[in-house]
């Protein structure tokens, strides 16, 4: 099942089951608990990112690909860093260059995210999916210069402006996904491609990914896992692309369908 969160035409906001005609059903109950797939066919007037995370946990250099363009080690454990759920943005909504605390280099990174269904602790891989809602697309947009000179040696500060992590259009339930290590994952920016590659690169699949967070750590329901970029980022390009006003990103995952987001400004 694909479960989209939209507003209706007076901006209330459903839950709703996306429909191979296009039609949505809304979903009465709570999707990280019971719930149930009504019959109610819905206007849509505008599709959100498709959850409120309550935490956003997100994997770095995580493709082997990715790693030998960066110059970087191969990691021996998930290498585990955060982002603001603040940042969460919605489908055709903009990315927001930041101009209060500036950045010249902001970057895009498409990922596949992982959504938790029900608190998770001292996973083992063979039960991993178990735990799992579905999964959706994802864009770690990263001001790179805050990423590396100006926030500490942390990465948080880079990862966390606002409208840093658009989400969507769905979450494709476990059972529909099929494999997850074993999906297409595109990057366009103004219809060029620069991203071109598959979850199988990954060196921590997504069971390994989710059973390293769960160890002596609970997942709270509603946690989105960002489980790494492929190669291609602006920075490893020369010269570097970084993410300009009027640029469209748009993100494609095989089975989840397409993110898109414009480029402006921050107000």
């Amino acid at each position: 099942m694909k479960i989209v969160r939209f507003l209706d035409s007076v901006g209330r906001v459903h839950y709703g089951a996306l429909q191979p005609d296009g039609a949505v059903f809304r979903i009465e109950g709570d999707i990280l608990g019971n719930y149930t797939v009504t019959r109610q066919a819905m206007a849509v007037a505008k599709i959100l990112a498709p959850i409120v995370p309550t935490a956003i946990l997100c994997i770095g250099l995580n493709y082997r690909r990715h790693a030998a363009e960066t110059g970087a080690k191969t990691p021996e454990f998930p290498v585990l860093f955060f982002k603001n759920p603040a940042c969460v943005q919605n489908p055709d909504d903009p990315i927001e260059l930041p101009r209060h605390l500036a950045s010249g280099e902001v970057d895009y990174e498409a990922e596949l995210a992982i959504v938790i269904r029900q608190r998770a602790k001292n996973v083992s891989e063979a039960d991993a999916l178990k735990y799992v809602l579905g999964f959706t697309a994802a864009n770690d947009v990263s001001a790179r210069d805050w990423q590396k000179q100006w926030g500490g040696s942390q990465w948080c500060r880079g990862k966390s402006f606002d409208t840093f992590c658009p989400l969507g259009p769905a979450i494709v339930t476990v059972d529909e996904i099929g494999n997850p290590n074993q999906l297409a994952v595109q990057t366009r920016v103004n219809n060029e491609i620069l991203q071109q590659s598959n979850t199988a690169d990954m060196i921590f699949s997504v069971e390994r990914i989710i059973a390293f967070l769960s160890g002596s750590t609970t997942l709270l329901p509603g946690t989105v896992i960002l489980t790494g970029t492929p190669e291609g980022v602006g920075m490893a390009r020369k010269p570097p692309r970084w993410l300009a006003e009027q640029d469209r990103v748009r993100i494609e995952i095989d089975r989840i369908g397409v993110l898109e987001n414009p480029v402006i400004a921050e107000p």
